[in-house]
């Protein structure tokens, strides 16, 4: 691995620490690598957490992990379903900007969310991996490999422009999109080469906006310009891809997993579409996704005010 592990993530917590931090409601941090990651964030000025769910789980976590929870809040629930209600209702209430899942399951944490209308926007929630590759010279953002399973392609409109806002909040002007497929040529055998088609299409018809698209395009000619070179294919997006737009779920998810666990990168999470910044890790992430998770919230939250009229 050339780069450094992490540089990135880095870049995007020393950039988001001169902003006023997100009051977020950790949902159920119940185990050390959950709590710690929500302390952390705190103390790097990120966010200011309210710790939810069970009070004597999440002191019996904060005591095994050596962590002072005074000066914390805390919101006492029964169990991880009720933690996961009451903080979505916090956030309804205005009472909290952000939420941030602990140690509870993506579907249980993400149902009490799509179930409350209150938090819904006019878009569809899809989910955004930040990645940080070593070997990558930019940021990889991947979608959606959490959230929609099996995307139509009006779905994949709604993804393809979360990406992008995302893109300009993280301080990218013009992000440039790679539609993935296996191949690079458009064939009826093949749904996600006529999704790539008609999205880049929707874009020249400004239907999609701010980014530049192009697919499809296999893995390969998205992040090297001498593969794209070899295969004939003259792309602005070919070789230095921000965005990835994966076909389905399982498609980017083994891709973010097999990037993590075998090119040493750094994956953060968040969701976007919702009212409010939802930050989503996986329960095996470390302390530095969890602070790039928070640091790309901070960051969305804030541009997303400045955008208002």
């Amino acid at each position: 691995m050339s780069g450094k592990k992490g540089r990135h993530h880095l870049d995007l917590v020393k950039k988001a620490q001169g902003l006023v931090p997100l009051r977020t409601a950790i949902v159920h941090p119940v185990d050390e690598v959950s709590l710690a990651g929500a302390i952390e964030a705190g103390k790097e000025k990120l966010i200011v957490p309210v710790l939810v769910g069970p009070e004597h789980k999440i002191r019996a976590a904060a005591k095994a992990a050596k962590l002072d929870l005074s000066g914390y809040g805390l919101v006492p629930t029964e169990h991880s379903h009720a933690a996961a209600a009451t903080a979505v209702a916090l956030a309804v209430d205005r009472k909290v900007e952000a939420l941030m899942k602990g140690s509870l399951h993506t579907d249980e944490f993400m149902g009490a969310i799509v179930h409350e209308e209150k938090l819904h926007t006019a878009r569809r929630m899809s989910h955004v991996f930040v990645i940080d590759c070593p070997d990558y010279p930019r940021l990889m953002l991947v979608t959606d490999a959490a959230i929609n399973i099996y995307p139509t392609l009006e779905d994949k409109v709604d993804i393809v422009q979360n990406a992008i806002d995302l893109a300009h909040a993280l301080g990218i002007a013009l992000p440039k999109v790679a539609i993935l497929s296996a191949v690079e040529t458009v064939s009826p055998k093949i749904k996600s080469t006529l999704d790539a088609a008609a999205l880049c299409k929707m874009a020249d018809r400004r239907q999609i906006t701010g980014g530049i698209l192009d697919g499809p395009l296999a893995f390969d000619n998205a992040v090297s310009a001498e593969a794209a070179k070899t295969k004939g294919i003259v792309s602005p997006v070919a070789g230095q891809a921000d965005i990835f737009v994966v076909p389905d779920l399982e498609a980017g998810n083994m891709m973010a997993k097999q990037l993590e666990y075998l090119a040493g990168a750094e994956t953060a999470g968040i969701v976007l579409g919702a009212r409010v910044p939802v930050i989503l890790t996986s329960r095996a992430d470390k302390t530095l996704a969890r602070l790039g998770s928070c640091a790309v919230a901070l960051l969305l939250a804030r541009h997303k005010a400045e955008m208002k009229p």
